[in-house]
């Protein structure tokens, strides 16, 4: 069987899918790194909806697949950029997600941390976004979750230089109960972003996270970077105060950072590993037998489908990674909270199926053909 795939030119081409998915097993966490999927949200279909609602999540379904990724042995990176914050999902729809999948991981004894952000503002003072932080990390630990701290489009409008980051980081850190993993987001996965930490010049913005870390790592567990710049983050990581972890969120990257070098190497905390996690897992549990050509082996293959999905502009990753969701059969529908679904274009999601069905990661590919097939004809593509 073949199907016809349009391609960037507005012409067709014909492809073959591949018979049968990459063969892999499910297992308990990993030995040599911890590894975060951070997992999107399934949207509730039948919702009548608009863009501008709040967020109609279907929580059966949304669930279902953070299962999915424990049972491979990845934890969930949970009310992330990647389940849509500040794209969809409103404060509400989040704290909602946070407790019910923290209380979901629980039970099933799956590893869990969750974003705690801002989004409850649009702006304010210093003093109010230092609250609105304040109420979130609340939710957060009471959930018994571990915290992500995000970065914040409030603060980045608020502070005047990176003093006000060093005083709002300072207090949040000095009150949580728990070491945090700090979020370093470029302005690539969200403009409103620019500047963060006091400066667009990232050596300053560096020197400023850091010395955050520095006053405060008995309360740092990590540090989760979104650069899109490989070598930065391996000089950063080899400035971490011992025993703060980086958790690479390169998604671009990612093989060589986790594989690390003589110096050290990153964990994970990564969108891409939404599609990818049980491919990505059964990666990681080559490292951790100490078989880095077999891990690069399985990984190296997958930039090329994750640079598809995170190209610019890079915040619409979430729609490719939904789209394959849908395929891979983790969700009955391909629709996203928000309308998001129609944020890439045709080409995108038909090159973005033939590179995941080359890498075998939908476990019945005839019904992923199928889907894809149902897709097109939506678009007026006939087979």
């Amino acid at each position: 069987m073949t199907i016809r795939l349009p391609d960037s030119k507005g012409g067709l081409r014909t492809y073959e899918p591949r018979p049968e998915p990459l063969a892999v097993t499910s297992g308990a966490a990993f030995t040599s790194r911890t590894v975060f999927s951070a997992a999107h949200v399934v949207a509730d279909p039948y919702a009548d909806v608009s863009p501008d609602s709040p967020a109609a999540v279907d929580w059966d379904a949304t669930l279902a697949f953070r299962r999915h990724l424990w049972s491979h042995g990845l934890g969930v990176a949970e009310a992330m950029d990647t389940a849509q914050r500040g794209m969809g999902l409103d404060w509400a729809g989040a704290a909602e997600l946070i407790r019910r999948s923290a209380a979901e991981a629980k039970s099933v004894g799956g590893l869990v941390a969750c974003g705690v952000g801002t989004d409850q503002i649009a702006a304010g003072s210093l003093k109010e976004v230092r609250a609105a932080y304040e109420e979130q990390l609340a939710v957060v630990e009471e959930s018994g979750a571990q915290a992500i701290l995000m970065a914040s489009r409030a603060l980045a409008a608020a502070a005047s230089g990176p003093e006000d980051y060093l005083d709002v980081y300072g207090h949040l850190l000095r009150q949580a109960a728990e070491p945090v993993i700090l979020h370093w987001l470029g302005p690539m996965f969200d403009p409103a972003l620019e500047g963060y930490w006091g400066s667009t010049d990232l050596d300053a913005a560096t020197d400023t996270f850091l010395e955050v870390i520095a006053a405060h790592p008995d309360k740092v567990d990590g540090i989760k970077v979104s650069l899109l710049d490989a070598q930065r983050e391996i000089d950063l990581r080899r400035r971490l105060p011992k025993g703060v972890r980086c958790y690479t969120g390169d998604d671009f990257n990612y093989p060589e950072l986790i594989a690390g070098d003589e110096q050290g190497f990153s964990h994970a905390l990564l969108g891409i590993f939404d599609p990818l996690g049980p491919l990505a897992a059964e990666a990681v549990r080559a490292l951790d037998t100490g078989n880095v050509p077999g891990f690069r082996e399985l990984l190296d293959p997958t930039v090329e489908l994750s640079r598809h999905l995170f190209q610019t502009p890079t915040r619409f990753y979430k729609t490719g990674v939904v789209f394959l969701a849908w395929l891979a059969g983790h969700q009955s529908h391909f629709t996203m909270v928000g309308g998001l679904q129609s944020a890439r274009s045709l080409p995108h999601f038909a090159r973005a199926y033939e590179l995941a069905d080359g890498l075998g990661l939908f476990p019945d590919p005839k019904r992923a053909e199928e889907r894809m097939k149902n897709l097109l004809s939506l678009y007026g593509v006939t087979q």
